[in-house]
């Protein structure tokens, strides 16, 4: 189990988020020395920030999007050390760990600079100024991108060694674990946690039931999947819960495309109903955080209606995100013992439950635990923290989701999954269980926010 994928995850995105804050800890010694350890805060920066960049922002030519202006200088500079300096370190670190599951990395050398290539166009399309203005995320152009290859020409027999969906998603994960800080997350209290975790088991119950019941639906494991992703928080939720149930590729892919799909549609829509309807920004703050998947599409949706809506929906949304390690602990329990349960009366073990969990979830509450703790418990540890983050974390973090989302598409070919799509059952869960979710979250935000905590919130919410 050492070598799984599952426990690889926790040891990659361990080593980098350690290494990351080892390096803003080291480069930052003396000037935290000389410091006093209360104080005005004190802005730190990351020695790896210089070496670890994606595409930034472009209107004319492509090329625009290898160079950016540095806050501390007038004069554009490049983005490509910054971009070799991802494909290095992600590239080393998944090479190790192939080799250590057995598999070659030589063959998995010669795929990744391909797959890395496509992660970098996806980027430089989403970066485009146009693109960039109506949120469309690079999420979704990876998507696309991998799916025109596979759906086309075919994705090449010598990519496969790289195209490791989950390994990637998995690892960024670990890292997301040291975004989602526990002292940020009490700043709500507790009317977020009622909109994130009394809303979202009630839909996501609720959402299986109706496939079961009502629609039909010939498979219990796409069934749970899209229930979880559409519930929870999308694509994360959707990958854990998929190693929980042991669901096919081809649903995984499915509810991602469907989630990728209603992310964008909703987060331009939103907005544009709550502006039109005349709701406050804290109220259409916590809706759209307990109801859009991406935290990206979250916090994009959350600018647009103002900074009090971005804090509120990104708190939200973090919230929400605590529950992808509740919701797969709880599906591999209810797997094991009713799903897979034996007509005989033969009970799988107990220990079942621990083989199926999803390992890397541990990793992420660890890292959320870990981080939240340095962020208190340190002289200055919020500015360590976000150092890390922003310097360093978040930036390899998207480029894994990237290259997780290029290989779905690359692994995602449609004439398999119109077994999938027959009578449109996947489509109908999907679009009943948001509207659902949409309904619940609002009364509940509601509730929440303008009627039981309306005057604490007006003062946590400035």
């Amino acid at each position: 189990m050492r070598i799984s994928e599952d426990w690889l995850a926790v040891w990659c995105g361990g080593l980098l988020l350690a290494v990351s804050f080892a390096a803003v800890w080291w480069s930052n010694a003396q000037l935290l020395s000389e410091l006093p350890s209360t104080g005005d805060a004190v802005e730190l920066s990351s020695p790896l920030e210089a070496w670890l960049a994606k595409p930034g922002s472009w209107r004319s030519s492509p090329l625009e999007a290898f160079t950016k202006i540095s806050s501390s200088r007038t004069l554009p500079i490049s983005t490509i050390p910054g971009i070799f300096g991802a494909f290095v370190v992600i590239g080393v670190l998944f090479a190790l760990a192939t080799q250590l599951r057995g598999n070659s990395a030589r063959d998995f050398w010669i795929a990744f600079p391909f797959v890395f290539l496509l992660a970098t166009l996806a980027y430089v399309m989403a970066e485009h100024s146009v693109v960039a203005a109506y949120n469309l995320e690079y999420a979704l152009w990876a998507l696309v991108v991998g799916l025109l290859i596979s759906n086309t020409v075919g994705t090449p027999k010598f990519l496969k060694p790289a195209v490791l969906t989950e390994f990637y998603i998995k690892t960024g994960l670990v890292l997301l674990g040291a975004e989602v800080l526990m002292s940020r997350l009490l700043a709500l209290g507790l009317p977020g946690i009622f909109v994130a975790w009394v809303v979202t088991p009630i839909v996501l119950v609720s959402t299986y039931i109706f496939g079961q019941k009502v629609l039909k639906m010939e498979s219990r494991s796409l069934n749970m999947v899209i229930s979880a992703d559409m519930s929870v928080c999308g694509v994360s939720a959707a990958i854990a819960t998929a190693a929980a149930c042991r669901a096919k590729k081809e649903e995984l892919s499915l509810a991602i495309g469907m989630s990728l799909t209603f992310t964008v549609i909703m987060m331009v829509v939103m907005p544009a109903i709550i502006k039109a309807v005349g709701m406050d920004e804290i109220l259409g703050g916590a809706w759209l955080g307990g109801t859009i998947d991406s935290t990206g599409a979250v916090a994009a949706a959350g600018a647009a209606l103002g900074d009090r809506a971005l804090e509120v929906a990104a708190t939200v949304k973090m919230i929400q995100n605590i529950l992808i390690g509740v919701v797969a602990f709880a599906v591999a329990v209810y797997w094991v013992t009713y799903v897979e349960q034996d007509p005989a009366g033969n009970r799988l073990s107990k220990m079942e439950i621990w083989y199926r969990f999803p390992k890397f979830v541990i990793g992420f509450v660890l890292a959320s635990a870990i981080f939240s703790l340095l962020y208190v418990g340190l002289n200055h540890g919020p500015e360590l923290v976000d150092a890390t983050i922003k310097g360093s974390t978040k930036t390899l973090r998207g480029w894994l989701f990237c290259l997780a989302f290029v290989s779905i598409g690359l692994e995602t070919n449609f004439r398999e999954l119109r077994p999938y799509l027959r009578g449109g059952k996947p489509l109908l869960l999907y679009v009943c269980g948001q509207t659902l979710n949409l309904s619940l979250t609002l009364f509940m935000a509601w509730l929440m926010f303008r009627v039981i905590f309306v005057g604490s919130i007006n003062q946590m919410v400035p």
